[in-house]
């Protein structure tokens, strides 16, 4: 019988630097996109996917990540006597239950694996999730959700992957393919930033991994890999060569990289037109400076 996903590892200990000046005091983690900040969206598409335990690997700096996910009694009882119920059950969604999160230090930035590892104490003999804040997804089902239905059929180790042009191909970590069945792949190799002409397939790896506990004993050999850093990918192809068990998963939906300006100006775009309150006005907006740009040129 397989075991349920029901822990989930968040690696929050980087340092934003790519978000100089703000996040010299704000983790880049809670910057909002709309009115939430990354973090709650990770939460969210982690509970819909039946998480519930909390794993995050945090440095300095990072109190006001811990802190969000605390109860605000005095904020409570203000909303509630000005009655705006509304607001308070908002608010109430980001309050985590005692013990349901647990924080654990990365003191060096030794890499993704690395950030991965240092969560090892808490996970026992199960598998368990990895999700990338940075990478959010826009779609009907969240994303760790159907990974998390596909992998009760497949078992072993789960990452998404999604198809990417040949000019972004060389930015991804990408799957060789063994076997292609339709939303699930089986893999025989992973190759990490590969030139497009060099690539074995135009599928690319994001933020998303549901992986077996052998994995950590791969991480315990602490081998380094690109950029000297103890890299999770190295660890997964491990798992390919030696018991033949990973897979890739066609996710539905759409990812947007909050890790680059670009990015989370293009989520910012797509998660606000999607919010019935803000559609008409923000699309009138965005269509006077599409207007004012053609008019310019």
């Amino acid at each position: 019988m397989k075991k349920r996903v029901t822990k989930a590892i968040f690696p929050v200990a980087g340092l934003g630097t790519r978000f100089l000046p703000a996040t010299k005091s704000i983790p880049k983690e809670i910057m909002t996109l709309v009115d939430r900040p990354l973090i709650q969206y990770a939460i969210d598409e982690a509970r819909a996917a039946g998480i519930r335990e909390f794993i995050f690997v945090t440095s300095r700096g990072k109190s006001a990540l811990e802190d969000y996910f605390d109860n605000a009694p005095e904020l409570e009882a203000a909303l509630r006597k000005k009655g705006k119920t509304e607001l308070l059950e908002e608010l109430k969604k980001t309050n985590m239950d005692s013990g349901a999160i647990a924080y654990v230090r990365q003191n060096k930035a030794l890499g993704l694996g690395h950030a991965v590892w240092c969560g090892r104490r808490l996970l026992g003999n199960e598998p368990f999730a990895v999700i990338l804040p940075d990478d959010v997804i826009a779609a009907e089902t969240p994303c760790l959700k159907q990974m998390v239905e596909a992998h009760a059929e497949t078992g072993g180790n789960m990452v998404a992957a999604m198809e990417v042009p040949d000019d972004k191909i060389s930015s991804y970590g990408v799957l060789d393919i063994k076997e292609d069945m339709g939303s699930v792949v089986s893999v025989k190799g992973m190759v990490e930033k590969p030139e497009a002409k060099k690539a074995p397939s135009n599928l690319a790896v994001i933020g998303r991994y549901i992986l077996t506990p052998q994995i950590m004993n791969n991480l315990n050999k602490k081998k380094t890999g690109a950029g000297g850093e103890i890299q999770l990918t190295d660890a997964i192809a491990q798992e390919i060569e030696e018991s033949d068990n990973v897979f890739g998963f066609r996710f539905r939906g759409q990812r947007f990289d909050c890790g680059s300006k670009a990015g989370f100006l293009q989520a910012t775009v797509a998660f606000g037109l999607a919010r019935e309150e803000l559609r008409d006005e923000f699309q009138s907006y965005l269509s006077g400076m599409e207007a004012l740009r053609n008019a310019a040129e």
